[in-house]
């Protein structure tokens, strides 16, 4: 594990584009609750990655905005996030919440029972494969003993880090002892921070974890790398032992950076109000 400028831890085909992730952001004038969407942590988050080909990603944008108006079109509830890559390979993922599988079966027979909607998300998801190279569905759960800090204002995001983690077999235990030593270290240099880890249950290979974090301005990320490193400085000599054993936990760790996609989101008509001019475009 080493110290660095990262703000986080040491660390389609179908009409189903509602088994996503929607994440968090820093702090904001409007809660969640007041814009309807999740005010804690959701138990669940689904993720799709698409991979897009190069020089396709503004066609791939403008019809991506066909879901989002197919859904608010169906009145749906099943909101969701889209962001596209800033850093690493040409993607968009897009991020939606559930509190239980029950949640995303509702949400499927939701769609199945719409003849109209069903056939507009087939017809999307045909169209896909002009822009896409590939995509993955993940499944993840929340790990709320692991995460830090207050559940954001969602509706303010527009830049997210998110890492994915990958450990060791064997060595599930140590690796979750070093992100409780590094929350304990955290919270005595930046106790109003905040960020969110997700262990995933199905759709990837071996033990792998999401840390996401996000801002309102992508200056704040000056901010967050500052937090990072002091939160190394202050560690005790027993959480700094822990850390040095980051490498025996993870086989591998990848950051990426991303801004959000007004325009690819479907969220509610709260959500938009909060922001008019962004959410809308006007």
């Amino acid at each position: 594990m080493v110290a660095s400028d990262q703000n986080h831890p040491p660390v389609k085909t179908p009409p189903i584009r509602s088994c996503l992730i929607f994440v968090l952001a820093i702090a904001g004038t409007v809660r969640g609750a007041d814009a309807g969407l999740p005010a804690s942590q959701p138990k669940m988050l689904n993720i799709i990655r698409e991979s897009v080909k190069v020089g396709r990603g503004a066609d791939h944008a403008r019809h991506e905005a066909g879901w989002p108006a197919a859904y608010e079109k169906a009145n749906s509830p099943d909101y969701y996030l889209a962001l596209t890559s800033m850093t690493g390979p040409s993607e968009a993922w897009y991020l939606a919440p559930f509190e239980s599988h029950a949640a995303i079966a509702a949400m499927m027979k939701r769609e199945e029972k719409d003849p109209v909607l069903a056939a507009e998300l087939g017809r999307l998801g045909e169209k896909d494969a002009e822009y896409l190279e590939g995509w993955r569905a993940v499944q993840t759960k929340a790990r709320p003993d692991l995460s830090f800090g207050q559940y954001p204002n969602i509706a303010k995001a527009r830049f997210f880090e998110i890492t994915i983690l990958t450990v060791r077999p064997g060595k599930y235990a140590l690796f979750e002892s070093i992100l409780k030593a590094y929350n304990a270290a955290r919270q005595r240099v930046a106790p109003e921070s905040s960020y969110r880890i997700y262990a995933a249950i199905a759709g990837t290979v071996g033990a792998t974890y999401y840390i996401i974090q996000s801002v309102e301005d992508y200056a704040h990320f000056d901010r967050t790398g500052d937090e990072h490193r002091k939160t190394f400085a202050a560690a005790t000599p027993e959480e700094t032992a822990l850390f040095d054993k980051w490498g025996d936990a993870v086989v591998r760790e990848e950051t990426q950076r991303f801004r959000l996609d007004p325009k690819q989101s479907y969220v509610s008509k709260e959500a938009r109000a909060s922001d008019p001019e962004f959410w809308n475009g006007k």
